[in-house]
């Protein structure tokens, strides 16, 4: 997979904060070795958040966030001070860009709001080819990692790139498998792929190429089918694979070819463990039996796909979901980074497998969920669920599948 086509979701995340004109933007061209962002010697020239893919040793795909100042101003200043903090629930990592002689309550606020997220940062202090950094900054930033530099010149600009690995999280360096860990060395995993209106022309969707290079990765073998060729595909092996992983849409019919001491997942399911919380979102699709008539479900969407006619999120799931409960439920979706700020309004979310988000945005939208005591899980575990087979697509995972016995 080449750099640009890396998948956003499996990047570190570097967000960029600062006030307006402290060189947000020359930072990220500098870093970037391109001119990605528009600079200028106006203030307020960044309105919106931008974004920049590269590479970055020992990460490999990173994507740097270029953000509006955190000291604009106005109605309009206030509405981009809002996305900038938007940022944060999907940053790994915080450059906070300052100038040699200014540090206050900016500053100060977004550090508080680091903290309180458990945010790693870094203080860059910029443009010291012509603002040296004074006595009564340093003292104020001296508890914090700091580096100087100038974007301008690129002094201090490799040191930094070394920071940032110093101190970003270690998952981004111990990346976490999809199923490397659920199989052996030199294992056979099945991959049952159905070929229908969601599947783009010439190629798989996301979810199945990771998957599949994640097999390579962790030296075993992967087998493909449609589902309507698995039963022969398994009559055709002289053992039995170590693994069936199959789309949510076909998990029924699939449970019902494999054999029971084979165990069984979905790609949905891989991923509710791989980019979010298995247990959490397992816990969550019960509260699906306790729903009144009218209830209110929050559809949620990593991605903006054009709908279907036959659409996952938008007439499949409620149907399923319709016919499993007999009850009549109002269903909202929200799709990219929209992610409603006030989910109280909300009996139950649904997500999807989050594989065009990164690990930290996925679990923040969990944890936000959690925190209202509203029930949260995804696209795989409540079809599985809906269908009767949960028990059995959570066979690799030991402890989510005993949790689920426990509480069924």
């Amino acid at each position: 997979m080449s750099l640009n086509t890396t998948p956003k979701g499996l990047r570190l995340h570097i967000a960029i904060l600062g006030r307006r004109n402290v060189g947000k933007s020359s930072l990220l061209n500098r870093l970037t070795n391109q001119n990605v962002s528009i600079v200028s010697e106006y203030a307020g020239t960044t309105t919106d958040p931008v974004e920049k893919p590269m590479e970055l040793l020992p990460f490999g795909p990173v994507l740097f966030i270029d953000t509006a100042g955190i000291d604009d101003v106005g109605a309009l200043g206030e509405l981009r001070i809002k996305k900038t903090e938007k940022v944060l629930d999907r940053a790994d990592i915080v450059l906070l860009v300052i100038e040699g002689n200014t540090f206050g309550k900016y500053e100060e606020k977004i550090i508080k709001l680091l903290k309180e997220k458990s945010l790693p940062f870094i203080i860059v202090v910029n443009k010291i080819d012509t603002i040296p950094l004074t006595q009564e900054v340093e003292n104020k930033i001296s508890n914090y990692a700091y580096l100087k530099i100038s974007s301008k010149t690129g002094e201090g600009v490799e040191n930094l790139k070394n920071e940032i690995i110093k101190n970003a999280p270690d998952e981004f360096i111990n990346n976490p498998t999809i199923v490397g860990d659920l199989v052996p060395s030199g294992g056979l995993i099945l991959l049952v792929v159905p070929i229908d209106l969601e599947a783009p022309k010439g190629r798989l969707i996301l979810p199945q190429v990771q998957v599949i290079r994640d097999i390579l990765d962790n030296d075993a073998y992967a087998m493909i089918v449609k589902e309507r060729e698995l039963p022969d595909a398994l009559n055709r092996l002289n053992k039995k694979p170590d693994l069936v992983v199959c789309d949510s849409q076909v998990v029924l019919k699939v449970a019902g070819y494999t054999p029971d001491d084979i165990p069984l997942t979905t790609f949905s399911i891989l991923f509710a463990r791989f980019k979010g919380d298995l247990i959490e979102l397992v816990k969550g699709v019960k509260a699906l039996d306790q729903l009144e008539n009218g209830a209110k479900i929050l559809i949620a969407e990593a991605c903006t796909h054009h709908p279907i006619e036959d659409d996952i999120g938008r007439v499949k799931i409620p149907r399923w979901i319709k016919q499993y409960t007999g009850k009549n439920f109002q269903f909202e979706v929200k799709s990219g980074y929209d992610f409603p700020e006030d989910l109280n309004k909300y009996n139950l979310i649904i997500h999807c497998g989050s594989c065009m988000l990164n690990r930290k945005l996925t679990l923040n939208r969990i944890y936000k969920a959690k925190a209202k005591n509203i029930p949260i899980t995804n696209y795989g575990v409540t079809i599985s669920y809906v269908h009767g087979v949960l028990k059995r697509a959570l066979s690799p995972f030991p402890i989510a599948y005993e949790i689920f016995a426990e509480n069924k």
